[in-house]
């Protein structure tokens, strides 16, 4: 076997000493963080892990992994990225400041935006840039400004974005965002192959021709904007399809919760979090606490609706069972979500924050079994830090 490098620990000694085959079914058992890591200790482990078969496998079993990835930061120079996989026990800690440095200058104020795969998307406030970063071949970049010119963090929703990596072993991805030009909703699309954006604008399904299958997934949706009774999203069929502009409305919720916020609560008064993504919408709802007029809420609460067939109307798919919401309520005072739906399986986050004290709800709904899973997460270490994104992301795969 192959020496291990200078200086190593008793433990990589020993692991170096295993045979090849018990090296590689523990190492078929790994998070991809430490995949990574592994790849240090010794010529013969890097070798394992680079061999075509040893790929193969370990892509095939990771690539149905659910990931949550947490972006946070005390100061524009010190920021962390962690990673849960649905299997684990534990955050890991994703090595990006070093890969961030070539590209942060003096005040940079960067916000993960998205992921998809093994890319991830950072939007620059400060120079109002995206800038994209492959974590497994430790490749960055920025990309061109959009049609629409320089975008500030707080120009970019996450319901109404997202991010299609292409096959395995290609680092070539499509970027996707909605945005209302001119009152007219505009699909802006980015293609890493060519370096280039192109722009559709929405057609309106005065028809109602467009047959929308939630549980095959044959679409790409986009948000555009929700208001109490109707939302408008956009939907995509292929790359070559003119996007369609669905107005979904509440049946029979005319007079229910007026008092809504899409994304993003600040407690007070809020009683319904819309959280939207993928052709899905998560409702929290939420009662006050120590009388009316305080800033703490306690979710109360929790639907999953979808897209109806024609994509006329929301349609309720699941409540989240009594004896589960007892498990995960907590009081709050400012509350964010994101959602994914992915596979028959809609992923669900909460993060909240009481006070200066961070929590973080996952959920999963899967549409065939009909079944709801609470992930229990540990201590995320947010103390002292600001949130500065947070999103689902599947796919990740050795190259």
């Amino acid at each position: 076997m192959g020496n291990c490098r200078t200086s190593p620990t008793n433990n990589a000694i020993g692991f170096c000493l295993l045979p090849s085959e018990l090296i590689e079914r523990i190492l078929l058992c790994l998070a991809l963080p430490e995949i990574i890591r592994f790849k240090l200790v010794s010529k013969t482990v890097a070798s394992i892990i680079s061999h075509q078969d040893f790929v193969r496998q370990y892509n095939l079993r990771l690539r149905s992994t659910t990931w949550l990835f947490l972006f946070k930061k005390r100061c524009h120079r010190y920021s962390l990225l962690d990673g849960f996989a649905e299997r684990s026990d534990r955050w890991f800690r994703i090595p990006i400041s070093n890969l961030l440095k070539p590209f942060i200058f003096p005040g940079e104020d960067l916000f993960f935006l998205t992921a998809g795969g093994n890319i991830f998307l950072f939007a620059s406030n400060s120079h109002q840039a995206v800038i994209t970063v492959n974590l497994v071949t430790n490749t960055v970049r920025k990309i061109p400004p959009t049609p629409l010119g320089p975008r500030g963090t707080c120009s970019w929703r996450r319901s109404g974005m997202k991010l299609l990596p292409g096959p395995i072993g290609s680092e070539h991805f499509r970027f996707l965002f909605a945005e209302l030009v001119e009152n007219r909703p505009v699909v802006f699309e980015y293609d890493s192959e060519t370096d280039k954006w192109q722009s559709m604008v929405a057609k309106e399904d005065d028809a109602g021709s467009l047959r929308v299958s939630e549980r095959v997934g044959d679409h790409i949706f986009l948000s555009v904007m929700h208001g109490a009774n109707e939302s408008s999203v956009i939907a995509i069929k292929s790359p070559n399809n003119t996007p369609v502009i669905l107005r979904p409305r509440f049946d029979g919720r005319t007079g229910e919760d007026r008092q809504l916020t899409v994304g993003f609560s600040w407690g007070k008064s809020i009683d319904r979090l819309h959280v939207c993504g993928d052709g899905y919408m998560m409702i929290a709802k939420s009662d006050g606490v120590d009388g009316a007029n305080t800033r703490v809420r306690m979710l109360k609460d929790i639907e999953m609706l979808g897209l109806g067939l024609n994509g006329r109307n929301w349609e309720m798919i699941s409540k989240l069972p009594g004896k589960l919401m007892e498990q995960i309520k907590k009081p709050y005072g400012v509350m964010m979500g994101c959602l994914e739906g992915i596979n028959g399986t809609i992923n669900a986050v909460l993060m909240s924050n009481l006070e200066g004290l961070w929590d973080i709800i996952w959920l999963r709904y899967d549409i065939v079994g009909r079944q709801w899973t609470w992930v229990p997460l540990p201590d995320c270490r947010m103390k002292g830090l600001n949130m500065a994104g947070i999103a689902f992301s599947s796919g990740l795969t050795l190259p």
